[in-house]
């Protein structure tokens, strides 16, 4: 599955009481994308930078728009030139599928 099959899909609703992933298959997923860094099995997460802060602000306001549209938000570290991404599932303190999907989604739109 690539990068862009992972965007075709749909962010899932975790109802907790699942497990996270492995660091293997963690590491498996991030395979298909670019530029993403796994810590720790924990979160991935990337660095993007911009020639300003308002392309920042921007890149963050798309970010916020497709997070609400899948139900599944990031946490977003916004300074001028550069925006931050981690994402992990909340409810289950790790990595889901989601959290890769949501990845892929984000550098479609970046």
């Amino acid at each position: 599955m690539s990068s862009n099959e992972l965007a075709q899909k749909t962010c899932v609703p975790c109802q907790g009481g699942v497990p996270p992933l492995t660091e293997e298959e963690a590491r498996e997923l991030l395979t298909r994308l670019d530029g993403w860094e796994l810590v720790g099995s924990h979160h991935i997460q990337r660095e993007f930078t911009f020639p300003d802060f308002i392309q920042a602000l921007a890149a963050a306001n798309r970010i916020g728009a497709l997070a609400e549209e899948q139900g599944h938000h990031p946490e977003l570290h916004l300074g001028w030139g550069r925006l931050g991404v981690e994402i992990w599932t909340h409810k289950i303190d790790g990595l889901t599928e989601s959290d890769f999907i949501l990845a892929a989604k984000i550098d479609g739109i970046i």
